[in-house]
């Protein structure tokens, strides 16, 4: 094919995108209503566009574009949640995420590692943690309907809020970590996993402090000086989210620790005094995860779809939605004295998302496109994914509706205490396009 033909193919696939994009923008509010969500239309819209169905958009695992939209989105991300952080000042509420992320997150990860054991022969103990460990995080965004409604408690919004927001930090070093051990063991390399991964970390930390911690001070004092503008201090935030990872993989470290790192070395260093503009952060990794969704349905789903189904990642992407990660929340709800039904609230609005995806295209680009390893990290996580993307889209505005009336039955018990509204990195979103359902009609104080 002449080069000037591939190119021509190229742009008119990014036109398709594109047209693809303007089109959801101009029904975006009458498909929620229906129940269809932005990942939905993106993920079917890449599916049609990949590589298995029109070709139009011919992305595989290893494509720059691909690797640069992904990775810097959940680099941004990561960078703006981290930066929020207080922990500290969810007042009396701090325990509660804090019981999902300390307990629940490592037990569901724990249980992921032994499924995937059992249903994927062969694999290995590290190859089968690296699945589990890929998709243990939530994404806030499958579920935007539980977290912007006001019926629903102010207190198990703010959790999952909490939790989605941190969880994919948290995992980050591990899957650094199993990524290189699985590579090392792929390759036959030995004992040098382990160092290696240790130095990732540790070179992630360097450019952490470097970038996050310095350029939050000097961001600071220019602020302080007068010398910047509001629109100048938002593009130095998202320059420093992305300086943190490319500084990061450029000196050997881990791109995703980096930046996790480095906004929370930045939020400590600016004392939060510059939160409003990393909004615009925020704005921008929501904007550009439309993108990654699109990439996810051409390079993960429908080929998965092409090659026919398999029982066995079937049953774990419904193992990992359910079991796995309901009965890690059970066992870190205990004694908090929240009811049954807000138990499995909390359970079954575990979605997979943004991080998931990005994950997933780190692990295929070092293990390389084929081997069991590969192909089994990839159709386990596509399926989980895939599934949580239908099943958390469709039900999160009926059973949030539905939870949010029969707490308005219980009184004073935990779940309806008192806490500040919760803060959302889809807010600013939600708030510029008419979306966002205002505060004033909740029922609570």
């Amino acid at each position: 094919m002449p080069p000037h033909h591939s190119l021509r193919c190229r742009i008119i696939g990014l036109a398709i995108v594109a047209a693809t994009v303007v089109t959801y923008a101009l029904v975006a509010s009458r498909l929620e209503r229906v129940w269809i969500s932005g990942p939905m239309v993106f993920l079917a819209a890449g599916v049609v566009l990949g590589p298995a169905v029109t070709d139009q958009l011919p992305v595989t695992v290893g494509h720059d574009a691909a690797r640069v939209v992904t990775e810097g989105t959940l680099a941004l991300v990561l960078f703006a949640d981290a930066s929020m952080l207080r922990l500290w000042a969810v007042e009396r509420d701090a325990w509660t995420p804090g019981r999902l992320l300390l307990v629940g997150l490592p037990l569901t990860m724990a249980f992921g590692t032994l499924l995937a054991l059992g249903l994927f022969p062969g694999i290995g103990l590290a190859a089968a943690a690296l699945i589990a460990v890929i998709v243990a995080p939530t994404d806030a965004a499958l579920g935007m309907a539980v977290v912007t409604n006001p019926s629903v408690p102010r207190r198990i919004r703010r959790t999952l809020n909490v939790e989605s927001g941190l969880n994919d930090g948290i995992a980050t070093p591990f899957v650094a970590v199993l990524v290189t051990i699985v590579v090392a063991e792929e390759r036959v390399e030995g004992g040098s996993a382990a160092v290696q991964a240790v130095a990732e970390v540790g070179l992630a930390l360097v450019a952490a402090l470097v970038v996050g911690g310095l350029g939050g001070r000097l961001l600071c004092a220019a602020h302080e000086r007068g010398w910047t503008s509001p629109q100048s201090e938002q593009l130095a935030i998202i320059g420093l989210a992305l300086l943190s990872y490319g500084f990061s993989v450029a000196i050997g470290g881990n791109g995703f620790i980096a930046a996790f790192a480095g906004g929370l070395l930045f939020g400590a260093a600016t004392e939060r005094m510059l939160e409003a503009r990393v909004e615009f952060t925020e704005a921008t990794a929501v904007l550009a995860s439309y993108l990654v969704w699109i990439i996810f349905g051409a390079i993960f789903v429908g080929p998965v779809l092409a090659a026919g189904v398999e029982l066995a990642p079937i049953l774990y992407a419904v193992a990992s939605l359910t079991l796995i990660r309901m009965l890690p929340v059970a066992a870190a709800l205990l004694r908090t004295g929240f009811r049954l039904p807000t138990v499995l609230f909390i359970g079954w609005f575990g979605p997979r998302g943004l991080a998931s995806v990005v994950f997933a295209l780190v692990a295929l680009e070092a293990l390389g496109a084929e081997g069991l390893v590969a192909d089994t990290v990839s159709v386990a996580v596509t399926w989980t994914v895939l599934l949580s993307v239908a099943a958390h889209g469709i039900t999160a505005p009926p059973l949030a509706r539905a939870y949010g009336d029969w707490t308005t039955t219980l009184g004073d018990v935990p779940e309806t205490m008192a806490v500040p509204e919760p803060r959302s990195r889809l807010r600013t979103i939600l708030d510029e396009h008419g979306l966002h359902v205002r505060p004033s009609p909740d029922r609570r104080p």
